[in-house]
């Protein structure tokens, strides 16, 4: 809901991809996809700036060009935003990577579906290509959570497509953050041991448990990080399914993702940023904020300019961060 009513309101626009690079994904989803597209007050995209929106887990980003009670939808914070001077005009997308398995991390797998691919090779050009935005040092790249791993993540290994990245409270740091979540995976199994019937009774059920998405969760991370082609939606557990103990082989393949390890290889690459930002609260539920210091921490050690940030609050309805971000990309693209 508009804080102001008398704000200038941009527009969002709808484009569908269709994807060739999303084709082969072994999840069965479509490859045909909708870029929601905010353009501002005043402006038809030519010549500005642009930021792709990567949203969280259970997220698609059409999500948060939806109306919001109790507070602003994005494009309203962004209409709001530029009102006020406090950042340039942008255009900002907000593509769908919704998946059968929950959610997305924004790498390529061949179980998931090739969506590194899909964001740099088909989503941007198009919008880039509709409305005469972004181009060569002009596009950056945010998100929470999930999300906040995707820009990372892509930060990390594409700095000559990317020149600017905001990561609020992105997945990190993997051995806090995931591996105590097995034990509940196997519980969930032992009543339907078969992860294939699993996630369709999942999609069939009347009423998903709460419980059960953070199981769809992790199967969506084994899909990403370890997948197996040969196994019911590509997944395969780091973990024996008798004692949840760690298989090294398999484990070593999600933490070879982990942004803690990619920093190793790829951190020097994060100078050519304009602009980076990482933000996390110091109450995160899913112990997050440990690997963000710890990425803030090396960051330093290597000389990459950043801003790094922790805020009084946890993991939940933080959007209003973005207050924070989105004018600092802004500018340093503009």
């Amino acid at each position: 809901m508009r804080k102001n009513p008398d704000t200038p309101t941009g527009t969002v626009h709808r484009l569908t991809v269709d994807s060739e690079v999303l084709k082969p994904n072994l999840l069965g989803d479509s490859p045909r996809r909708i870029v929601d597209v905010y353009v501002p007050h005043g402006h038809d995209g030519r010549g500005l700036p642009l930021l792709v929106d990567v949203v969280g887990f259970t997220g698609g980003g059409p999500v948060h060009t939806n109306w919001k009670n109790f507070g602003e939808n994005l494009p309203e914070r962004l209409d709001r935003l530029i009102a006020d001077g406090q950042m340039p005009p942008v255009v900002v997308a907000f593509p769908d990577c919704f998946t059968r398995l929950g959610g997305n991390q924004y790498v390529n797998s061949v179980a998931m579906g090739r969506w590194d691919d899909f964001l740099r090779q088909e989503a941007v050009p198009a919008v880039e290509a509709t409305f005469g935005c972004g181009g060569a040092g002009r596009r950056g790249i945010f998100g929470k959570s999930s999300g906040g791993y995707g820009a990372m993540v892509h930060a990390l290994l594409h700095p000559s497509f990317w020149s600017a990245a905001a990561v609020h409270s992105g997945d990190m740091g993997f051995e806090l953050v995931y591996r105590h979540e097995f034990v509940p995976v196997l519980r969930a199994l032992a009543k339907q041991p078969d992860i294939g019937k699993w996630v369709d009774e999942f999609w069939d059920a009347k009423k998903p448990k709460d419980s059960d998405v953070h199981v769809l969760m992790m199967f969506a991370q084994a899909a990403s990080f370890d997948p197996d082609p040969q196994a019911p939606y590509g997944v395969r557990l780091p973990v024996t399914l008798d004692t949840c103990e760690l298989i090294p082989e398999r484990w070593a393949n999600w933490l070879a993702w982990d942004p803690l390890s990619l920093v190793e290889q790829y951190g020097a690459g994060l100078r050519a940023l304009k602009a980076l930002y990482i933000d996390c609260g110091d109450v995160d539920q899913y112990n997050l904020v440990y690997g963000a210091r710890r990425m803030h921490r090396r960051l330093t050690e290597m000389d990459v300019p950043h801003v790094y940030e922790e805020f009084p609050d946890n993991h939940s309805s933080v959007d209003y961060r973005m207050d924070v971000s989105l004018p600092m990309l802004a500018k340093a693209l503009t």
